[in-house]
């Protein structure tokens, strides 16, 4: 079974929009696109005025070397959310295709499958106290009935920060093989020991990852991301995604972050806030209303506290904003914390302990 035969059945010749930059042409005198003539006066030499390339070749090929995949299993996107969005569509008939989560997770997997109509299946994760887990005979369970289309999966998974290991994966990939594509959501797999699943790429072609630069790279405001996936799927996925998704300042300044003295320079910084990470581990117990906290492979940490309320109050009448987690299910008492410099969890430590 082709990979293609989980794609809606009215999308697998799907086309898209032909943009006036889809296929690469050269020329001097560009009059194909109804662009202004005239860069902006408030273009700072970027060239504004013409369109982006939808597919920045010099970027999509910097993040192929930094994700270690073949350029043509990579689509650059507006951030996760945009991939996630097209996943849900791709592959979701509304109103038919469910899309399996399980959590508490990440919100925009559940907003994606309700713009698209496509039925939410939940498998809960299971609080074990000391971390949360994922029941994989559950979601291997619920697969097999064969209603679920799409499995969007978080590792490191957030806010609960337990990860997912390529044995783990693997099985679960087994399972969906011909039913469902399978989605990893990678956004803090720089701040993991456990190893990305983009080595299973080849072996799955139903498998799929989400990358991006808004974390590790001190990208969030550039809205940069990736999809790494079976060529056949990259190709649908871009058949729907809008005509110039990426703008050309964020593309030229994600270029600049993954330069090798940018990277190195994000290293170190990773290796910093993993430091402090642990750090934050040790000491939250010892704080006064902590009850418990929850070890983390991502850049944060879920601390559930017996009052919540009083803590989340205490912090931001000391200028420190944290994640109100209470909404979600299973985590009523919860707050979750990014882990920030030095300077910045000490403050943390101060409010909580005044």
């Amino acid at each position: 079974m082709s990979v293609l035969d989980l794609v809606r059945e009215d999308l697998r010749a799907f086309a898209g929009y032909a943009s006036a930059r889809r296929e690469k042409v050269t020329g001097q005198v560009w009059l194909n696109a109804n662009e202004s003539p005239w860069a902006s006066s408030a273009d700072s030499g970027q060239g504004l005025n013409r369109y982006p390339e939808p597919q920045p070749a010099a970027l999509r090929a910097r993040m192929a070397e930094l994700y270690d995949v073949p350029v043509e299993r990579l689509m650059v996107t507006r951030g996760s959310d945009e991939g996630i969005d097209l996943l849900v569509r791709a592959f979701c008939r509304a109103g038919l295709d469910g899309v399996l989560i399980a959590p508490p997770c990440f919100g925009m997997y559940a907003v994606s499958a309700k713009v698209q109509n496509a039925p939410l299946v939940e498998v809960p994760l299971v609080d074990e106290d000391t971390h949360f887990s994922l029941d994989l005979t559950a979601v291997e369970d619920v697969v097999g009935y064969g209603e679920v289309r799409a499995i969007f999966l978080c590792s490191p998974a957030n806010p609960t920060g337990q990860a997912l290991s390529l044995k783990e994966i693997r099985n679960l990939a087994r399972a969906a093989s011909d039913k469902a594509v399978l989605v990893i959501d990678e956004a803090y797999g720089e701040f993991s020991s456990v190893s990305s699943a983009r080595a299973l790429l080849d072996e799955f072609p139903h498998l799929v990852i989400l990358r991006t630069l808004s974390k590790a790279y001190a990208m969030a405001g550039a809205r940069i991301g990736a999809v790494l996936a079976d060529p056949d799927v990259i190709a649908v996925l871009r058949s729907l995604q809008a005509p110039y998704p990426v703008p050309a300042p964020s593309a030229t300044i994600a270029l600049a972050a993954l330069s090798a003295e940018a990277q190195a320079e994000s290293r170190e910084r990773i290796a910093t806030l993993i430091r402090e990470r642990k750090a934050l581990l040790k000491l939250l117990p010892g704080v006064p209303g902590v009850a418990r906290v929850y070890p983390s492979e991502g850049n944060f940490l879920l601390v559930r506290f017996d009052d919540p309320s009083a803590a989340f109050a205490r912090l931001l009448a000391s200028g420190v904003v944290v994640r109100d987690m209470r909404a979600m299910p299973q985590l009523a008492d919860a707050l979750r914390i990014s882990v920030g410099t030095p300077d910045e969890n000490a403050a943390l430590i101060r409010a909580l302990t005044q």
